[in-house]
């Protein structure tokens, strides 16, 4: 004990007697929980590979897929399926040329129009009517049609909570609480029930852009919060060099507000997109056959009746991969639009 250096702190060694205790404790419960958990997750596994009868989803993957889209025209989804996987390689592993970047948004909006057109039909192509659109194309569609519209309405929601014209900042205020007041699903009883009555005589909107636009509405008043924080962040001495150089309102919007506030909301943004895939199931009890309501016909099949857990299993995993992807191309997106890595 004369060794020790007296300028050491006595309470030092009584930490680490107290640290190495306390996490020897710690690795006793993770060993506890651990040996509790293997049998538990043996017997999970067993079920899922071996007792349960997946024919249920093997035999019904077209229609989870496609819906009722005519067998001889799946090709059109298919082909949207990987346009939109071609441009989200593009996103996350696509060569860093800089003019692939700077117009890889009109690539992403592109897709919208385009699997309209593939769905719907048209210029050469067979009609196909909304009530054929099931499964995952429907659930894809309604979630990138609902989130290209929500967000321009959100950053011009955004804009105006901002605007010094009372009457502007006012009414984009009240729209927003009553829409984040108000439960999704109200939103998609009016879009589905009331809007039709709204409606002059002779006008007809299809139940899918319905259902679009009370999804659009409904998130938007969300992303604009997003993209209001994101604004909020922004130094105000910013637009004041920027109106120092003489640029006017309209492009300090454009060039330095908006591309800032995207950024910082992106992963805000992020969240809706998943929660508006996830919320999508809901369309589901207004009689969409999305992937909830194609399950839900499945089951109500006397072949398959009584195989709920195989199915809500599949569907579960089906919005679990879909959503981590979301998530992992946002974060690709987020490091590569971050310029200062220490932010």
């Amino acid at each position: 004990m004369n060794n020790i250096n007296p300028n050491l702190n006595p309470n030092l060694f009584k930490k680490i007697k107290n640290s190495l205790l306390a996490k020897s404790k710690y690795n006793f419960c993770n060993l506890i929980f651990f040996l509790i958990s293997i049998p538990l997750i043996l017997k999970i596994l067993t079920s899922i590979f071996i007792n349960f009868n997946w024919e249920v989803v093997t035999s019904n993957l077209n229609l989870y897929a496609f819906g009722s889209f005519p067998i001889d025209q799946q090709w059109r989804p298919t082909l949207w399926f990987l346009s939109l996987l071609s441009i989200t390689s593009i996103t996350v592993y696509g060569p860093k040329w800089k003019w692939l970047r700077k117009n890889l948004i009109f690539g992403w909006i592109g897709t919208v129009p385009l699997g309209i057109y593939l769905l719907s039909g048209g210029l050469g192509l067979n009609p196909v009517m909304t009530r054929h659109w099931g499964g995952l194309t429907l659930t894809i569609l309604i979630t990138s049609c609902s989130i290209l519209f929500s967000l321009p309405i959100g950053i011009l929601l955004a804009l105006c909570r901002r605007s010094s014209i009372f009457l502007i900042q006012k009414s984009s205020s009240v729209y927003i609480d009553v829409m984040r007041a108000v439960p999704l699903i109200s939103v998609l009883f009016f879009g589905q029930l009331l809007i039709p009555l709204f409606l002059p005589v002779g006008l007809e909107i299809d139940r899918v852009w319905r259902a679009v636009i009370a999804f659009t509405f409904f998130v938007s008043a969300y992303i604009a919060e997003d993209i209001k924080g994101g604004l909020q962040s922004i130094p105000k001495n910013q637009i004041e060099a920027a109106k120092s150089l003489g640029l006017n309102q309209y492009q300090i919007n454009i060039y330095i507000l908006i591309p800032q506030a995207l950024r910082v909301a992106l992963p805000a943004i992020t969240n809706q997109l998943v929660g508006l895939f996830q919320n999508t199931s809901l369309m589901a009890i207004l009689g969409l056959m999305e992937l909830l309501g194609v399950s839900r016909s499945i089951l109500a099949n006397p072949e398959f009746i009584g195989q709920y857990i195989e199915v809500y299993i599949w569907l579960a995993s089906v919005y679990w991969l879909f959503c981590t992807i979301m998530a992992f191309v946002s974060k690709k997106l987020e490091q590569k639009m971050t310029i200062n890595k220490g932010y």
